[in-house]
Order: structure tokens, then C-alpha cells, then sequence
């Protein structure tokens, strides 16, 4: 049985004094969905809100990491280094650090091990841009976003891995995408883990969206039966709306 999970991606936002202020809000709310809560603040921040969320059900989550476990890589935070501070579970391939830093799809390969040669949780990120979405090419890009990061893993390595679709041309375009939309592309998503790997594999893996979820259109995506949660953007800056999307459940 495949979890649900609502992951916040807190982005560049929120300093040390607004980062516990957040959580205490969070921490008020109540969980009437039986989905995992995850919360993703800045690095400089994971040790105090991982401190700050005891005892609660929210997860605090990393928003990257660096392939080497130590080195000379000014700036970057190793799984080793997000282990000590209690962090399970890392996103990887966001689409902005695809599109602002570079990252590859062989970078996010070596990510991806790195992490779970640690033991690490990732959510892995992917999706097409709007030229693609409009030259009817995003299943192709999706696939090989997929393939080229993943499909080098054992079957018994996506115990570790969630996966979430982001349709890019979605996201802050004036683009909408609809909740039949979303399903079509988890669909094929779960389709290609199944011809790669087996429905066993397939149907164990979470796969949440990442299109501009928010209160209002939660519960609908959230029907979909290849939909099993969000990565949430800007409504999880917010309380009251990140858990009136967890519990859209």
C-alpha cells in the first residue's frame, strides 16, 4: 500500500525567528488525513526545526545535497551532514535547480545514489516545460528525466524513493493544468516504473504532484488514483492552507 504524503518546499524563505514561528503554527493544526506531513526549510535552518517539530508528526525534509560525502565544495551540505542533524529525506531535481543551477540528469544520478548509500529518502522531481507541453513532447521528456536518474537503481531501491511530477508550464506561467491532466501523466509515470520494473514496484511508489496545488483544488487532484499527494510551493508558507491540503485527504 502506497503512502500518501504532502511535502512543503519552503524555497528560500523564512529566517531562524520566522522558521519557529511557522512550525508553532504547523503544530496548532490538526491532522485529520492519514498523510505523511513533510516540512523543507532552508539548510541553515534543519537542525532547529528538527528540534523545533518534537514531538509532532511533521517531518523535516532537506531541498538538496551534494553527491560527495565531504571535499572541497564550498557552499554544499553532504547526506552525512543531513543525517547528524536528524534529516531522512532529501528532494532531488527540483525543477529550479534544474533550470537556475544546471543540474543535470547525470548529476542527479550521482544524488541519487549518494543519498541512498546513506539511507536517505528522496523525492525525486521532474517535468516538462511549456514548449514541450505544446509540441506534445512532455511524455518523452518525463521519461527520460526518469530513466537517465533512475532507471541505473535495483528494484529494491524505490522503498527509498518517492517520485513528483512538476508540469513547469504550470507553474507561474498563467498556464493551468487540470486534475485530469495530472492524472494522465501519473499514469504513465506508473506505467513506465512497470515496464522497467515490475507492477509490484510500480504500484508501491508515491508519486505527488507539484503543479500549483493549493486548498481550493486539493481535493479534487487528490482523487485521482495515481495522484498520492503534492509538493507544495507557496501554500506551505501558510498554516492553515498547507493543512487544508493535508487533509484534503
Amino acid at each position: 500500500m502506497r503512502k500518501n504524503i504532502v511535502a512543503g518546499n519552503w524555497k528560500m524563505n523564512n529566517d531562524l525567528s520566522q522558521t519557529r514561528s511557522l512550525i508553532n503554527d504547523l503544530k496548532e493544526q490538526r491532522i485529520t488525513s492519514n498523510a505523511e506531513v513533510m516540512i523543507a526549510p532552508t539548510a541553515v535552518n534543519l537542525y532547529q526545526a528538527v528540534e523545533a517539530t518534537k514531538p509532532s508528526k511533521i517531518e523535516v525534509i532537506a531541498q538538496n545535497m551534494h553527491f560527495a560525502d565531504s571535499g572541497a565544495y564550498t557552499g554544499e551540505v553532504s547526506a552525512s551532514m543531513l543525517k547528524s542533524v536528524g534529516v531522512g529525506t532529501v528532494i532531488l531535481g527540483h525543477s529550479e535547480r534544474r533550470a537556475y543551477f544546471n543540474e543535470t540528469d547525470e548529476l542527479l544520478a550521482k544524488k541519487v545514489d549518494a543519498a541512498l548509500a546513506n539511507n536517505i529518502r528522496i523525492i525525486f522531481c521532474f517535468g516538462e516545460e511549456l514548449a514541450d507541453r505544446k509540441s506534445g513532447n512532455e511524455e518523452n521528456i518525463v521519461e527520460g528525466q526518469i530513466k537517465n536518474a533512475l532507471f541505473h537503481l535495483d528494484a529494491s531501491a524505490f522503498k527509498n524513493v518517492v517520485l513528483a511530477y512538476e508540469p513547469v508550464w504550470a507553474i507561474g506561467t498563467g498556464e493551468t493544468a487540470s486534475p485530469e491532466q495530472a492524472q494522465d501523466m501519473h499514469e504513465f509515470i506508473r506505467k513506465t516504473l512497470s515496464d522497467k520494473y515490475g507492477a509490484n514496484v510500480a504500484d508501491s511508489v508515491s508519486i505527488l504532484y507539484g503543479g500549483s496545488v493549493k486548498p481550493n483544488n486539493a481535493n479534487e487532484i487528490f482523487s485521482k488514483p495515481d495522484v498520492d499527494g503534492g509538493l507544495i510551493g507557496g501554500a506551505s508558507l501558510k498554516a492553515e492552507d498547507f493543512f487544508a491540503i493535508v487533509n484534503a485527504f
